[in-house]
């Protein structure tokens, strides 16, 4: 069993918490998220289940902050990604890219999967955890059909349209099946070709 190495508590327990969500990614992409257990994720991340309760109380306490950990980490990567006076074009590139690593960087189940799991009750606070996201593409696409990139429609109906496409590549992104790369340019061709008022370019920005 591998060992924390912490000088303070603090520390430790930021410790402990990456490797149950280390945990968490590993028993989701493998099983799926339906099937695995508390005891499931202690044993796979070198803790106690009692330990592993004192942190999150049940299944959904975890599932909904392993959901939280990654839509904080795409948050930051896009702020960090995303070019300085990038048009709204641009910027779609770069949500679709950091989106497609962000899958497979941080596997984690998909908003279906984790209602089916957990059940109804568990969809709103789901749904506030990943409403940030949802919130800069909904700003996209909004000053891009501001500026005339974007052909005028329902803002909060083509977001989600292309959230699914992009959900889509999950699972082939993490089995394999395919490459950020290819995922990136075949999404970000079939998205631009449904919102742009003109016909755009195939290619990533800056890629080949």
């Amino acid at each position: 069993m591998p060992k924390i190495s912490a000088t303070t508590l603090g520390e430790h327990r930021a410790q402990t918490v990456d490797r149950v969500f280390d945990a968490v990614a590993q028993l989701s992409r493998d099983r799926g998220i339906d099937t695995i257990s508390m005891t499931q994720v202690a044993t796979a991340a070198g803790v106690t289940r009692t330990a592993l309760y004192n942190y999150f109380p049940d299944k959904a306490a975890l599932l909904l902050a392993f959901t939280e950990r990654v839509t904080t980490y795409f948050i930051e990567s896009f702020e960090r990604g995303l070019p300085k006076n990038a048009d709204a074009t641009a910027r779609l590139r770069a949500f679709i890219r950091l989106q497609l690593r962000g899958l497979l960087a941080h596997p984690h189940p998909s908003a279906a999967e984790v209602t089916a799991a957990l059940g109804p009750d568990a969809y709103e606070s789901l749904a506030a955890h990943v409403a940030p996201m949802q919130r800069i593409l909904t700003g996209i696409l909004t000053e891009g059909m501001e500026s005339g990139e974007f052909r005028r429609a329902d803002v909060e109906a083509t977001a989600r349209s292309i959230l699914a496409v992009v959900g889509a590549e999950r699972l082939p992104l993490i089995s394999g099946a395919t490459t950020v790369r290819k995922s990136e340019r075949n999404v970000t061709a079939f998205v631009l070709r449904g919102v742009t008022t003109a016909p755009a370019s195939t290619a990533p920005a800056g890629g080949k």
